[in-house]
């Protein structure tokens, strides 16, 4: 396998990923973990108090969902990612709404940018979070540095 990421997969959007339930165990898992403070992402009765369906995720709740869609361009023979070569160089989340227990996401992937620099590549991918009727509710943008030899 080639450690250099192919430019010509910049610009391509792979299709929809499968629907996928949040879980109002792995929004409390996470904030727990993450050490969030907000009963809204813990207290079921807190988040309704606020006017929630249930527990609200942390952003960065997404970056599991956004990892397991990657996995579409990064396990793409064709697209030349050697992962033992990928280092993880930024994450962002813009939210349209907040994330709830119970939410339906679609995810679709698109690889924005590969360049060069420094003799590594450099892979900005997105990955869009819609509900079941198309409304988008998340993007998670993500920069990996793929090392060159």
């Amino acid at each position: 396998m080639t450690t250099s990421p192919d430019p010509a997969f910049a610009g391509r959007t792979y299709p929809a990923g499968p629907v996928h339930t949040v879980s109002a165990a792995k929004i409390v898992e996470f904030a727990r973990a993450t050490g969030a403070p907000s009963l809204l992402h813990t207290d079921p009765e807190a988040a309704r108090a606020a006017g929630h369906a249930d527990v609200v995720a942390p952003p960065t709740f997404l970056v599991s969902l956004a990892q397991a869609t990657e996995a579409q361009y990064v396990e793409d023979p064709a697209a030349g990612i050697d992962f033992s070569r990928v280092v993880h160089g930024e994450e962002s989340f813009t939210l349209h709404r907040p994330v709830v227990a119970g939410d339906r996401l679609v995810p679709t992937l698109t690889v924005e940018s590969v360049r060069a620099a420094g003799g590594h590549a450099m892979v900005t991918t997105r990955v869009d979070l819609a509900d079941e009727d198309g409304a988008e509710v998340a993007a998670v943008r993500s920069m990996l540095v793929v090392r060159g030899d």
